[in-house]
């Protein structure tokens, strides 16, 4: 009975570790690979995994072995790689002997509990992160600082109305179209050049970089089914930014009697 309580700890360590992975990015060889290496490092031999983009599929048991079975659904989120990074490293560490299962479970949970990245600088980053990509696509540096601008309010878009309102689909929609008005209204007004690339820039936050390059590798590595969900929730955000980009600005040609450039 002891060994079987044992195995059951090892296997939800296991399992925490895999959903924490999943959850935020990780790849799937990655979140098998760490659950494979902490069951084995604590002698549960029979432990094995399925897992899915969006679910893990954990069981356990033998003749000599706690018998043990556990399903937990996943959705599919965001990625915050500081976590991943983390995880990763707490399974070598889990490896190398420096941890019980106890203690590796309260290091877990510490893992879990790490804070977000704050909101000013969210905020912040979105709009470095599109006047950078203005002026690296071939805008001008006042184009830049246009794309700056209009990054910062989609970022406030997204994380006071978008994100605690709105679903993906409708939150992608009108964030595109957002920054093209934006711009538009920009580029009207003699604040920037070059509006292509002012909105190209400034969508630059929305794109789902990570997921998009998560779903090429599980594909890669033969995970077809959680390669095929991931790389259609990406899709889906792709078409979802350019149904935003092209609805506002055909809404600022119509208003302007078909000259916006």
């Amino acid at each position: 009975m002891k060994q079987q309580n044992e195995d059951k700890e090892v296997m939800e360590l296991a399992i925490g570790a895999g959903h924490l992975l999943l959850e935020n990015g990780a790849e799937i060889f990655r979140v098998e690979e760490t659950m494979d290496r902490i069951c084995r490092h604590f002698g549960v031999e029979s432990g094995n995994a399925f897992v899915l983009s969006n679910g893990i599929f954990a069981t356990a048991g033998n003749e000599r072995e706690g018998f043990f079975a556990k399903v937990q659904h996943i959705p599919v989120s965001g990625a915050h790689l500081d976590k991943v990074a983390a995880v990763n490293q707490l399974s070598r560490e889990i490896s190398q002997g420096k941890y019980t299962v106890q203690e590796a479970m309260a290091a877990l949970n510490a893992i879990k509990a790490m804070p977000g990245k704050r909101k000013i600088t969210q905020i912040l980053a979105s709009g470095v992160g599109s006047g950078a990509f203005c002026y690296l696509f071939g805008g001008t540096l006042v184009d830049g600082c246009c794309a700056l601008a209009a990054g910062t309010l989609l970022y406030l878009f997204v994380l006071y109305v978008s994100g605690p309102r709105l679903s993906k689909i409708v939150g992608n929609i009108l964030g595109g179209a957002l920054v093209t008005l934006v711009c538009c209204l920009l580029y009207l007004v003699r604040k920037g050049g070059q509006l292509d690339y002012m909105i190209i820039g400034s969508i630059m936050p929305l794109i789902p970089g990570v997921p998009f390059t998560n779903a090429i590798r599980d594909i890669a590595d033969g995970d077809y089914i959680s390669g095929s969900v991931r790389m259609l929730d990406a899709l889906l955000v792709f078409f979802c930014i350019a149904i935003g980009v092209g609805m506002a600005y055909s809404m600022m040609m119509g208003a302007l009697g078909g000259d916006v450039l």
